[in-house]
């Protein structure tokens, strides 16, 4: 088994246990559970296999939803944003991304920054209109959308910087 594919089981597997054992239980401000899963979809190289990155998207969303009696609305989320990464990618990096030698580690942080914010914010806006279901709910939706994401959005950006590796 090449190192690729087992940094990524290993990150699967710890992404899912932190999800479900830690931060499925917090409660900031009564409402806000941050989502720290969809590391796994920013970390995931990219020249790999698209149909297996869907793939592993959809198990990882319905892993989260097993633990978490979400009704498969973590998967649809995921599934949608690992549809839509190769549209994101190229519109955060431009031509760049569909290069060989293309790494995330070697553009610049804020271009990492909006990469991360756009995944996050499709995510929730798909996650919370499954969830609450109803235009007439609008508002709550934003609210959501908008809390929830600053806080995952957060979150991934200390998990990122506390595992990247430093190029100095």
């Amino acid at each position: 088994m090449s190192r690729g594919i087992f940094i990524n089981i290993v990150r699967f597997v710890l992404l899912v246990l932190v999800q479900v054992l830690v931060f499925n239980r917090l409660n900031f401000f009564g409402y806000i559970n941050p989502m720290v899963y969809i590391m796994f979809l920013y970390w995931y190289p990219i020249k790999e296999n698209r149909a297996l990155f869907i793939g592993l998207s959809f198990l990882l969303g319905i892993s989260v939803d097993l633990f978490s009696d979400t009704m498969a609305i973590h998967t649809a989320a995921t599934t949608t944003i690992a549809y839509l990464r190769p549209f994101i990618m190229r519109f955060v990096f431009g031509i760049n991304y569909e290069f060989q030698s293309f790494k995330l580690s070697n553009t610049t942080k804020a271009q990492q920054f909006t990469f991360l914010a756009l995944l996050i914010l499709v995510h929730h806006t798909v996650f919370f209109s499954l969830e609450i279901f109803s235009i007439a709910n609008l508002l709550l939706i934003v609210k959501k959308v908008l809390s929830i994401g600053a806080a995952s959005l957060i979150l991934c950006l200390l998990f990122s910087s506390l595992f990247s590796v430093n190029k100095e």
